[in-house]
């Protein structure tokens, strides 16, 4: 990451992406963006491994070199929806960690 990722990161007060990715990885997020037609989302995700399927040959964006090929894309579980959803790390407004879990965020399988 260069030094005018971290400044822009710092501006709007967000992780930089390798700590987002970190986050993901070990919690539920709120995290809200614009998505690209200019709507405002608001999502509920994660990357825990208890929480996200099992990766499978017919569920691509399981897979993680899959959800990897962008580096501009962030590929998240929604635990809402319960399904893979992406956005775009430059269209990220805020982050905020989810304190309280619900138990059918949890993989089943």
């Amino acid at each position: 990451m260069t030094e005018v990722e971290n400044t822009v990161a710092a501006f709007k007060g967000i992780p930089t992406k390798a700590d987002l990715k970190n986050l993901l990885e070990q919690n539920v997020l709120v995290v809200d963006f614009n998505k690209i037609s200019g709507d405002k989302r608001v999502m509920t995700c994660t990357l825990r491994e208890d929480m996200k399927p099992r990766a499978t040959k017919d569920d691509t964006m399981s897979q993680k070199k899959v959800r990897e090929v962008s580096d501009a894309v962030v590929n998240v579980w929604d635990v809402n929806a319960k399904g893979w959803r992406s956005f775009r790390y430059d269209r990220i407004n805020a982050v905020n960690i989810v304190e309280e879990y619900l138990t059918e965020w949890y993989n089943k399988g």
